[in-house]
């Protein structure tokens, strides 16, 4: 991909896989004619992107936090067990399965209560952080279970209510799992397409990257430098996240599985 967003169409076709033909004045040709593509609306996509995967991570890392937090703390009680395990369960179910039934969801809870809940970024949110939760809530479990409680009676005996102990106390010291699961939650919201596709549609200025992707190559089917410029474009963001963050990615794995 790289390497063909240096060339131009009929080098492509000659030499696919060659390095014949790379040219850094086309790479910066090929990126100024897809961003400036009307077809693409790149900056509207990127944006629509930004918008939907900031929210569901910040959504994410406070609710499913607390979730684990309270979660960890009452695991000898049975409905604790349970929710646990509810949440567990969860992640086997593949998203195919619920497509279906979850639009049909958003649609008759949209007529009930009156608000747009398809097409709309706070919908989507919504489905983002129920299907991300799972994994959110296993991670930060084991993590949570290697946290002196200690540090939690002392607070309580200091003054601090349940809501203050978690904010001021619990929650700086997840930083370097969170960073694990905001990157890992990051990368699939990203590059998600179905969900995307489905709850906000292939058209309109809401569509994300991914789709707005999908549907370039729709009115470019010949034009493959410029396609696969804009699958790079697409895609940079989060390799270039992934990269910076792969040494806290790795040991907020192993925090979360071992503290366990």
């Amino acid at each position: 991909m790289v390497i063909n967003s240096c060339k131009t169409t009929d080098d492509i076709i000659a030499n696919p896989i060659g390095l014949k033909g790379i040219s850094l004045t086309q790479l910066f040709s090929n990126l100024s004619d897809v961003i400036n593509n009307t077809h693409f609306l790149f900056w509207s996509a990127f944006g629509s992107s930004l918008v939907i995967t900031g929210l569901s991570l910040l959504l994410l890392s406070v609710c499913g936090g607390m979730a684990a937090w309270v979660i960890c703390r009452n695991m000898k009680k049975k409905w604790a067990v349970i929710i646990y395990y509810v949440f567990i369960a969860s992640m086997t179910i593949p998203f195919q399965v619920v497509m279906l039934p979850l639009i049909s969801f958003f649609r008759d809870m949209g007529d009930f209560t009156g608000l747009q809940t398809l097409h709309s970024v706070p919908g989507i949110v919504f489905a983002y952080c129920g299907f991300g939760g799972a994994m959110t809530v296993f991670i930060l479990t084991g993590f949570i279970k290697g946290i002196p409680i200690d540090l939690e009676e002392a607070a309580s005996i200091d003054g601090c209510s349940p809501e203050q102990t978690y904010f001021m106390i619990i929650f700086p010291l997840l930083k370097p799992v969170l960073t694990t699961v905001t990157i890992l939650n990051g990368m699939w919201i990203w590059n998600d397409y179905l969900l995307p596709s489905m709850m906000l549609g292939q058209s309109g200025r809401l569509k994300t990257l991914p789709v707005a992707v999908h549907a370039f190559v729709g009115s470019y089917v010949k034009e493959w430098n410029m396609i696969l410029t804009a699958g790079l474009l697409a895609i940079v963001p989060m390799i270039v996240l992934f990269l910076l963050a792969q040494k806290q990615i790795m040991q907020g794995m192993i925090d979360g599985a071992v503290k366990g």
